[in-house]
């Protein structure tokens, strides 16, 4: 996990959120404990805040830009996002976001286990009950969140329960204990139980920045489609597709203005003011900050300085038409017919418009986490698993006729290799600029034969063009800081 780690003072508490072994030194002389820092359900309350603030997507969405083929590199790139050989498909566990990715996940686990043990020390009055039961759910969907998170880069195969994933943090440790990885079947079995209890302590859904009953039933469709449990997997999809509607042009349009929020389960909330409004590491796998800034250092525009821009092999796939390039493409974008013969790119600069801003703060928006696209599209995967292609065809269809506004032909699949690259071809518009490119491709690229594609144009800088699904590099490496301090760890193959 990381070395040791003092987090602010929030409210009427004050705690100690240190990381693991390195894992977490909780004698540390002076800390408060449990029975100080939490003594009623309001500080509880504040504990879970600051829970959800240890949540952050920045650090996933750069790396599955960078390393895979969702940007190419922008006019005033100063060598940003190049130092670590991300782009150049270089991963090994010095690598920015494998750190990043053990810090944040530890991090929140860390704060989600506190709140757990302090709720086992304070009774709610009859008042507080609700309340005292959303804390506590919260807590639990954090911690199997966080988990699923670590193992869904670190295990190097999510259908074998066999295989290593990560350390499972379901308490909070000692500083001695130097803990091993556990297996998949281990995280899993943790994670569903988890859910479990949250599922039965959350109220329904109310506010799309506040885990619900929703946020346990869309971990479990994710959960069980990266399994490959399709039959479980679809039934819950079902369920939010009977719940939520999947947005027309103009709700989609808003959405990513934060001004709609028609087909957003769970999202993360940013604001002016807040601990990630800033500019972050740009460039770099630790990100944080606006997720804007992950492509620009001013705004989304042409004078925004984008050191980032949107790949060729993105962009080709867009249709004018369709309101995800109105989306994610900014107006003020120089865009040559002719790239492939000119090959000028002060003549091709496509801005990448996916993060404007809101607020009057450029670059700053919510970070959708999950929505119900996502459900639409787990359950096209389930029917092309079960080998009806015709449906999973007419899935497709209906989300293409919600972003174009108007009837799309039916796309026409023979094979599962075939309806499985649709499905990846959809995902990897829909979801671009995300944080989903790199697992999709883990988990759906060997059955869709697709790997990293990146435009001759594009990968022209260091001819790095392509990677197969089947690579060892589609599995995150245990971070240095990890192996250095922790003996009983054990790295991924290949690294």
């Amino acid at each position: 996990m990381k070395n040791i780690k003092i987090l602010s003072v929030i409210a009427v508490y004050t705690l100690l959120f240190i990381g693991c072994s390195d894992a977490i030194d909780i004698e540390q002389k002076g800390r408060l404990g449990a029975e100080q820092a939490f003594q009623t359900v309001n500080d509880l309350n504040s504990g879970i805040l600051k829970t959800y603030d240890e949540l952050d997507v920045t650090n996933e969405i750069q790396f599955n830009s960078v390393f895979t083929d969702e940007i190419s590199i922008g006019f005033d790139n100063g060598g940003q996002g190049l130092s670590d050989g991300s782009y150049g498909f270089v991963l090994n566990p010095s690598s920015d976001f494998s750190e990043s990715l053990w810090n944040n996940s530890y991090d929140a686990l860390n704060s989600a286990n506190r709140i757990i043990e302090a709720a086992e020390l304070i009774t709610p009055e009859s008042n507080e009950q609700v309340q005292y039961n959303n804390i506590l759910g919260e807590a639990y969907a954090i911690r199997a969140f966080s988990h699923f998170t670590l193992l869904s880069y670190l295990t190097p195969d999510y259908t074998d329960d066999s295989a290593l994933a990560t350390i499972l943090l379901d308490f909070v440790p000692t500083i001695d204990q130097n803990l091993p990885r556990n297996t998949n079947g281990e995280i899993f079995a943790s994670i569903d139980s988890d859910l479990s209890k949250a599922n039965s302590l959350l109220t329904e859904q109310s506010n799309p920045t506040y885990i619900s009953k929703d946020f346990v039933t869309a971990l479990k469709a994710r959960m069980a489609a990266y399994r490959g449990q399709y039959s479980i997997a679809e039934g819950y999809a079902d369920t939010l597709l009977a719940k939520y509607d999947i947005a027309n042009q103009a709700q989609f349009l808003d959405m990513f203005t934060d001004t709609d929020n028609t087909e957003i389960i769970f999202k993360l909330a940013r604001t002016v003011g807040d601990n990630y409004d800033g500019q972050g590491s740009t460039g770099s796998g630790f990100a944080g900050g606006w997720a804007g800034a992950n492509y620009a250092f001013i705004n989304a525009t042409l004078a925004g300085s984008p050191y980032f821009e949107m790949s060729r092999a993105v962009f080709n796939l867009l249709d004018p038409s369709d309101i995800r390039y109105t989306s994610y493409v900014d107006d003020s974008s120089l865009i040559d017919s002719d790239y492939l013969t000119n090959q000028n790119p002060a003549d091709d600069i496509l801005v990448i418009k996916k993060y404007p801003g809101k607020d009057g703060q450029p670059l700053m928006n919510d970070l959708k986490i999950f929505r119900v696209s996502e459900m639409l599209f787990i359950k096209a995967e389930a029917l092309a698993d079960a080998g009806d292609f015709n449906g999973t065809a007419t899935l497709i269809k209906q989300l293409r006729d919600a972003r174009f506004g108007s009837a799309q032909d039916l796309p026409v699949y023979n094979t599962e290799a075939e309806a499985f690259a649709g499905i990846l071809a959809e995902r990897r518009i829909e979801f671009a600029f995300e944080g989903h490119r790199y697992k999709d491709l883990k988990r759906l690229g060997k059955r869709a034969d697709k790997g990293i594609e990146r435009d001759v144009v594009d990968c022209a800088i260091n001819n790095e063009c392509s990677l197969q699904a089947t690579d060892f590099r589609f599995t995150v490496p245990v971070p240095l800081v990890e192996l250095n301090a922790n003996p009983n760890i054990q790295q991924n193959p290949n690294y």
